[in-house]
């Protein structure tokens, strides 16, 4: 990190640690596609490139909402249930049942707690929580371990993939979404030919 003009800048692989990235190929990827996607422009300094650390996570915030599959509708303060928080998060309710017990890194506290019948208790959250939990970076059910039952997760993490790029290769995905969220090439490859058979994915270039 260097302090141009008063202002952080920041390289890519810092970007990619404060993004939440195991790598820099989503953010090269990004770059590589500048001028379609609004990314800011970067500083050369000696062989390395550098970013105006608040201008970029503004970009980047807003880059990522418009992709993220979140309902950013309605008001911030509403608690909602687990099938609230579900349709506001874009994933299956039994991944937010599977949270209860196997909580993804980021993921908030209720802010309050109702008890069922036969010793259930059902957790709420405000949409406000829902969409900070989203905007800090790669999700879970997305991340973590995928719930026994329900669909999968990576599969709905393809399924976005292959519609962002509809002309990339299903291989070149794969390995971009198993840098970015961990786990292995293969299993990648599975959701994602799973993804292209079940998904909005027409038009994919074969792996």
């Amino acid at each position: 990190m260097k302090t141009i003009d008063g202002r952080p800048y920041a390289t890519r692989a810092e970007l990619s640690a404060r993004a939440g990235y195991k790598g820099e190929a989503t953010l090269r990827n990004l770059w590589a596609e500048r001028e379609s996607n609004g990314h800011p422009a970067a500083r050369r300094i000696g062989r390395a490139l550098y970013w105006d650390l608040e201008a970029w996570e503004r970009w980047f915030t807003e880059y990522r909402r418009k992709r993220n599959g979140v309902d950013y509708g309605g008001s911030p303060d509403e608690e909602l249930p687990p099938a609230g928080q579900a349709k506001v998060l874009g994933i299956d309710i039994s991944a937010i049942s599977h949270y209860r017990d196997n909580p993804p890194p980021g993921w908030p506290s209720a802010v309050r707690e109702e008890e069922l019948e036969g010793g259930r208790v059902r957790e709420w959250r405000t949409r406000r929580q829902l969409w900070e939990y989203a905007d800090a970076g790669p999700r879970a059910g997305v991340a973590g371990r995928t719930p026994a039952k329900g669909p999968d997760p990576r599969v709905a993490l393809a399924v976005e993939a292959l519609a962002a790029a509809p002309g990339r290769k299903a291989g070149e995905i794969a390995a971009a979404l198993a840098e970015q969220h961990g786990g292995g090439l293969s299993t990648w490859k599975r959701a994602v030919t799973e993804a292209r058979r079940d998904g909005p994915a027409a038009g994919v270039a074969p792996a």
